[in-house]
């Protein structure tokens, strides 16, 4: 089984809201600033756009009103068509006006995130890592270490919403091994000795593996790529044999908001 993604960025959202369900459009009047509202625009404008390109849906304006996402008592998103709860399975992340968006057709769990590369203190490696992703960081090398912390932070959200727990469990009962540079779980422990690198993992389509584990009981594959100082990671039991599948949205003409008979 095959997970998919898709980005959007803020400039390909419409700026009316045909698009919105009833119940979407009740749930953006409450937010009262400007910057959640517009996160959330795009991200509910993401996941609509990737599930249209995914299910082969119709793609104007007047169709993706009739499709809405809302949250679970959990905070996972769930997809409803018509009204009707729908079994594909989406997670969606937003990040200096871009927003990803994954999508599997089956019931497993799945987490996406985007994280931005960016300087992060000691005080926080040590507060959110586990001893031994510390340590990678710690040998990571100054070319390598801002973006091994973005990448581990990203693993480790990605992990927790593949859970359905989000931030409400400790980050450090989930590890995060990038595949050719930390831990691979199940192989002899001297593969996490090695220096850090992340440039010589091997990649598919601009994807590296990446594994990542929960407490002792749980270990989840996934894949991560680095583009436009962003860094993105998507896990899922049913990525352990191929990278996510890029969907393609091509941008809505405004005459295309009609719904035909």
């Amino acid at each position: 089984m095959d997970v998919y993604w898709l980005e959007q960025s803020e400039a390909d959202v419409p700026e009316d809201g045909s698009w919105l369900s009833e119940g979407e459009a009740v749930c953006l009047s409450r937010l009262r600033f400007a910057k959640r509202r517009g996160d959330w625009r795009l991200g509910r404008w993401t996941a609509k756009r990737a599930l249209a390109a995914c299910l082969k849906l119709p793609s104007d304006l007047a169709f993706l009103a009739s499709v809405e996402i809302k949250a679970a008592l959990s905070g996972a998103p769930e997809v409803f068509l018509f009204s009707k709860k729908a079994t594909v399975n989406i997670s969606l992340s937003h990040r200096l006006g871009t927003a990803i968006c994954a999508v599997a057709l089956s019931g497993d769990r799945l987490g996406c995130d985007l994280e931005m590369v960016e300087p992060r203190s000691d005080a926080f490696v040590a507060d959110y890592f586990t001893t031994h992703e510390q340590a990678l960081v710690e040998r990571a090398s100054a070319e390598d270490k801002n973006l091994l912390t973005a990448l581990i932070w990203s693993g480790k959200e990605s992990g927790l919403k593949a859970l359905h727990e989000g931030l409400r469990l400790d980050t450090r009962c989930i590890e995060v091994g990038p595949i050719g540079v930390g831990r691979v779980y199940g192989l002899p422990e001297q593969v996490s000795d090695c220096q850090p690198s992340l440039a010589s993992a091997a990649q598919v389509n601009g994807w590296r593996q990446l594994q990542v584990r929960y407490e002792e009981t749980q270990v989840f594959p996934g894949w991560w790529r680095h583009e436009n100082h962003l860094v993105r990671t998507i896990v899922s039991p049913v990525l352990s044999d191929s990278c996510p599948r890029p969907l393609s949205a091509e941008p809505i003409h405004p005459l295309s908001s009609t719904l035909s008979a």
